[in-house]
């Protein structure tokens, strides 16, 4: 396993634990038996995608070490908190845990 990897286990298993429906999200490009390349996924979208309870959208990028998002990721993340939605870029369940409190904070404000 990747370290980006076992980040997005971990943030998968707290969302979890927290009673989080929430699951992986792939995207990027695959040859087929032709060698033809097929894409799938939205690109930049988060590695994780979720429903928080009460229905609003939840999102996390999880990167390792010194990665950093790319534009499209960055993009997405944007879109979604535009949106009312909970976006988070992570590098460890930690992040997570303070994100998804940010967000419960501002739901507050509203």
């Amino acid at each position: 396993m990747t370290p980006e990897g076992a980040i997005v286990k971990a943030c998968l298993e707290y969302l979890n634990l927290k009673g989080i429906f929430a699951w992986r999200n792939n995207s990027g490009a695959l040859r087929d038996k032709t060698n033809r390349p097929v894409m799938f996924g939205k690109p930049g979208s988060a590695d994780i995608l979720g429903i928080l309870p009460g229905g609003k959208f939840i999102c996390v990028e999880c990167k390792a070490g010194k990665g950093k998002p790319t534009e499209k990721q960055k993009e997405f993340l944007g879109r979604i908190s535009k949106m009312g939605g909970c976006a988070i870029l992570a590098w460890s369940v930690n992040d997570v845990e303070k994100g998804l409190g940010e967000f419960e904070q501002s739901c507050k404000k509203e």
